[in-house]
């Protein structure tokens, strides 16, 4: 759990770590947002985020690789690094401070700084948010909060042979495009972009199908020359011939799933995204015989939620990945993003 660094004071319930979900911070504007971690979990954000910032004319080039940023930028952040992200559920004996409660419009979006006091101390130790926009969380503030064991056993690290249960459907019960998927997929897409170093490449068949024109628009522009697959445990990808591999992030670890043998190159997936497309979904409680035609579809059991409009990816989850990988300063990457950034 986590303390007051201050006087000792409780701060959290017990928590296990996760990797940071890769839709941490884009969400879906003028929407509300469910909690980004689940319950009993937290994360760590490696880069500095926050205040003090500083415009990018000023810092240049180097001094912003320095903190991570590869792109020029409105601002880079010169805040702390390892920032503690818990679900707001999970906080425990702390205030906020009223004069601290700013928002854009539904709720408290951070703008000023810490806004959660310890009560022990009166310290200022976390940021709650939960505006429009941003996914609900509490930020413990890593200089403010120390971690305390909890007395409880550790909570195993899931297999790759676990994954099937991680699934997210890409759309949500009212038709409209999952937040996590709008999020997620552009991420990847940016690794994937990095990946191939600037070389036209065709996306793996199931994503092709779902994004459609949109996925391609992220991509360098012209006839495929280098190949991609979804690959992972229990995939067959040795005899692949595959340039380049979607794998799934592990959901603790955070570390791209890597094939036994060979150094293909690997673009790491959302697994909540990776598990949808490549696991089998939930078979029917009904038996059956026969197969039906091509393109029918059962009716003993709900059918698959089907989305209102195209997939849209989240342009500055997409803008922000790129800015924040070291491949992006070569040359090609270079020339293909003001190209991209013109579009």
């Amino acid at each position: 759990m986590f303390a007051c660094a201050g006087c000792g004071a409780e701060l959290t319930a017990p928590v296990s770590r996760v990797a940071l979900p890769v839709h941490t911070h884009y969400g879906a504007w003028e929407q509300l947002h469910p909690p980004l971690m689940e319950p009993a979990t937290y994360a760590v954000e490696p880069r500095p985020t926050g205040l003090p910032r500083r415009p990018w004319d000023e810092v240049g080039e180097e001094l912003a690789a320095e903190q991570g940023v590869y792109l020029p930028q409105h601002s880079v952040s010169f805040g702390p690094r390892g920032a503690v992200v818990i679900a707001p559920g999970d906080s425990r004996g702390m205030a906020l401070i009223p004069e601290k409660c700013a928002g854009y419009c539904m709720g408290i979006d951070g703008r000023d700084g810490p806004n959660l006091a310890c009560e022990g101390c009166g310290r200022a130790v976390a940021t709650r948010v939960d505006d429009c926009g941003l996914w609900q969380a509490v930020w413990l503030e890593p200089d403010a909060v120390r971690r305390v064991p909890s007395g409880l056993p550790a909570v195993p690290v899931p297999g790759w042979d676990e994954l099937e249960s991680y699934a997210v459907p890409p759309v949500e019960l009212d038709g409209s495009w999952s937040r996590r998927w709008e999020a997620a997929v552009p991420v990847a897409l940016a690794h994937l972009v990095v990946a191939c170093e600037g070389r036209p490449v065709a996306l793996p068949g199931p994503l092709a199908e779902l994004l459609g024109d949109t996925g391609a628009g992220c991509l360098p522009a012209g006839p495929p020359v280098l190949t991609t697959i979804l690959a992972g445990p229990g995939t067959p990808v040795l005899r692949s011939g595959a340039d380049i591999l979607v794998v799934p992030r592990h959901p603790v670890t955070g570390e791209p799933w890597r094939p036994p043998h060979g150094a293909a190159t690997v673009v790491p997936l959302d697994i909540g995204v990776w598990a949808h497309l490549v696991l089998p979904g939930e078979p029917s409680p009904l038996p059956a015989s026969g197969r039906l035609p091509e393109g029918v579809l059962r009716d003993d059991y709900p059918l698959p939620l089907r989305p209102r409009h195209g997939f849209w990816p989240h342009d500055r989850a997409f803008r922000d990945t790129l800015a924040h990988l070291p491949g992006i300063r070569s040359p090609e990457l270079r020339a293909y993003y003001d190209r991209y950034a013109k579009t």
